[in-house]
């Protein structure tokens, strides 16, 4: 076990779970957020547009491009672990606007996925990509 360690360079089993529990997470994350979100957003749809118009919010069009791209390829970057200060920032502002402006007077029932997605993103703002991430492989931090 100790050789195990000091290949994958952890000091304790309960460093690699905390590592392994991370890494699947943000890949998990991104994932789910790119397919099940930013996929079907790209190309904006009239409709949301539309929506995003109803909200007040400047530039409708431009927006919803926005939000799309902020989905779907900031869920790829932050499962990739490349760029993933940026592309977890542009996941939580995106999910901030989504729990609260779109879905601000519905209820926390119909908030609770954006802020779940928005909380679940908050550790790779903070900390990056780990040690398992296309961020470390290429030297950035």
């Amino acid at each position: 076990m100790k050789k195990l360690l000091a290949l994958l360079g952890s000091r304790s089993i309960a460093v690699l779970g905390a590592e392994t529990g991370l890494t699947l997470l943000r890949i998990f994350l991104g994932l789910s957020m790119a397919l099940a979100h930013g996929l079907g957003k790209l190309p904006p749809q009239e409709g949301f547009v539309g929506f995003l118009d109803s909200m007040g919010l400047p530039a409708p069009g431009l927006m919803a491009w926005l939000a799309a791209l902020a989905e779907f390829g900031g869920g790829l970057l932050l499962a990739a672990g490349l760029l993933t200060r940026f592309a977890s920032l542009s996941i939580i502002i995106t999910m901030t606007v989504a729990a609260f402006g779109a879905h601000g007077g519905d209820g926390f029932s119909e908030q609770e996925m954006a802020l779940l997605y928005l909380f679940a993103t908050l550790p790779f703002l903070f900390a990056g990509g780990g040690r398992v991430s296309a961020d470390r492989a290429l030297g950035l931090k």
